[in-house]
């Protein structure tokens, strides 16, 4: 029996046609001890009622932001953090839109974009609404922000027609729910330690050197660890970024310099799981000048090496964690940088990337890497062009399956 006592999932229901199977997948996790609070939309009580939904999950059915009485027993920020999961079945093209502008208008969004937990969306639509391309547009963003679909798959339509669009039958929704809750037991507890951005070297008060990472592909890493139930702490040099790390479940560390990010590691150790996707300046300079530096014709800077925190940490006899990941940022020479690095820095895997292109790498929402492994069973893995949210869950899958 596939049990799931103390697993809370949230189900929201749509007002689509396919929202009776998700009378099926209610009962399949209740049979299986799952504790469920569901939300019905107002157009999905035209196609099933509160009753049939309180019958098969045995838990409360919300339907309205503004019912005081529910209100008073879970407000829509307590119901977005009590489930360990929420799914939203059907999730029509309507909802998608909405979910996609951040709209908040009814009890659906609103819970929804209060979440800090994984959300799952089993589309259901005709086939060329699905293919339109405002749908296209909506579910690249949502898939940007961390949403997961399940579905949608090929088949007749009760509209008549036949192509991509149909709901993902119930025992495929609940087979893939079921192993999301079940890692996520498995990750409580472990530990994960991500680094992030690109440091500054000064050379006085007002300048310093740097470098064009944007931390990006770091700060996707640590959510997606995060919404896996590991325990996850993101060191993050100078960003633009913006994240909520008390949504997001991180624990947020800034710092500014390599030497300031290489405290803060040691200091997060002992850890199971360490990535270091920085880019931490190689150089800093000899002697920081304490007032500004006057222009001249000519100035020379005396640069030394910074401390070399993966070397360090990989290498440390007490506290290296289990699996340590490197980052190889490289314009030239891809493969062959990153097997040396991989060798000489004791690392267990290298994740290398070609910043030298302008559609991916440093600046840009996209990414393309290779993972090359330490260990001689696994073989190198192109993970081919994709945003970099969906890049860090690939990686995460990889760094799941590897643990277990």
């Amino acid at each position: 029996m596939k049990d799931l006592s103390n697993k809370k999932i949230l189900f929201i229901i749509c007002g689509g046609i396919s929202a009776y199977k998700s009378l099926e997948v209610l009962r399949l996790f209740k049979k299986n001890n799952a504790e469920i609070k569901t939300i019905l939309t107002k157009n999905a009580k035209e196609f099933i009622t509160p009753l049939s939904v309180v019958s098969l999950s045995q838990g409360k059915v919300y339907d309205d932001l503004f019912d005081l009485e529910n209100e008073t027993e879970m407000d829509h920020i307590s119901l977005s953090r009590w489930a360990d999961v929420i799914i939203v079945a059907p999730a029509t093209a309507n909802t998608i839109n909405k979910l996609s502008q951040g709209s908040s208008e009814d009890l659906a969004s609103t819970v929804i974009l209060a979440s800090n937990k994984q959300i799952f969306l089993a589309p259901a639509m005709n086939v060329r609404m699905w293919e339109h391309k405002s749908t296209i547009h909506n579910i690249n963003i949502l898939k940007k922000y961390g949403y997961k679909l399940i579905g949608p798959t090929i088949g007749d339509m009760a509209c008549g027609e036949y192509g991509e669009g149909k709901m993902a039958e119930p025992d495929y929704i609940y087979e893939k729910i079921f192993k999301f809750l079940i890692n996520i037991n498995k990750n409580s507890g472990i530990k994960a330690l991500v680094t992030a951005g690109p440091t500054n070297e000064y050379i006085d008060p007002v300048r310093f050197i740097t470098n064009k990472s944007s931390g990006k592909q770091g700060y996707e890493l640590a959510k997606s660890l995060s919404k896996r139930g590991f325990e996850t702490t993101l060191i993050s040099g100078p960003t633009r970024l913006d994240i909520n790390y008390e949504k997001d479940n991180l624990n947020l560390i800034k710092v500014e310099t390599a030497q300031e990010m290489f405290e803060a590691t040691q200091k997060s150790l002992p850890v199971d799981i360490a990535i270091f996707s920085a880019a931490v300046g190689d150089f800093k300079i000899e002697k920081e000048s304490l007032i500004k530096i006057k222009k001249k014709d000519k100035i020379t800077l005396n640069l030394e090496k910074n401390i070399d925190i993966l070397n360090f940490i990989s290498n440390h006899n007490s506290m290296r964690p289990k699996l340590v990941i490197g980052f190889a940022a490289e314009t030239n020479d891809l493969d062959e940088n990153a097997l040396f690095k991989l060798k000489s820095k004791n690392c267990d895997w290298i994740i290398a990337n070609d910043v030298s292109k302008e559609d991916k790498g440093f600046n840009s929402e996209n990414n393309e890497v290779f993972i090359h492994y330490k260990n001689s069973k696994y073989e190198k893995e192109k993970l081919s062009l994709k945003k970099k949210s969906e890049i860090a869950e690939e990686i995460v899958d990889r760094i799941v399956t590897q643990i277990s």
